[in-house]
């Protein structure tokens, strides 16, 4: 994965599943494993995930941390038929102090962190899907005077 490949400082995977489990949310994609994985990357390739494990067409673990919480996403790519693939997006994340506590129920409470895993599995689904050929620019249709 292209730029994506920075270690998260001090933490590793069994770090990554210490953390309090917050979310599942799953998606099946209308594409192998592989191009399922390539559109992960692309999706996970930001500046405030750290890459902490990757096991190509299987699993990806980025990871972050900022003042409010320290957090990590696991992504589990399982094949569902003739191109087909589940994708699982599991998040795990530590809210220290009052702070962090008000945090989470600003992110997590009021379900925007639903909403922004969502929007992933959709954009992953849909360049999994462009890569295959299969999301075509429609022609651009005139009006009639």
């Amino acid at each position: 994965m292209r730029g994506a490949a920075r270690e998260t400082p001090g933490m590793d995977a069994n770090e990554i599943l210490d953390l309090p489990y917050v979310d599942t949310h799953t998606s099946i994609v209308a594409a192998a494993p592989d191009a399922v994985w390539r559109a992960l990357g692309e999706t996970v390739n930001q500046p405030w995930f750290h890459v902490v494990t990757a096991i190509p067409g299987k699993e990806l673990s980025v990871a972050g941390s900022h003042p409010f919480s320290t957090y990590a996403l696991i992504f589990r790519l399982e094949e569902a038929g003739a191109d087909r693939t589940w994708v699982r997006a599991e998040t795990r994340a530590e809210f220290p102090g009052p702070a962090g506590r008000l945090y989470r129920l600003l992110v997590i409470g009021t379900g925007g962190h639903a909403l922004v895993v969502r929007r992933m599995l959709t954009t992953v689904g849909k360049r999994a899907a462009k890569g295959r050929g299969e999301l075509r620019d429609q022609p651009e249709r005139r009006r009639r005077r």
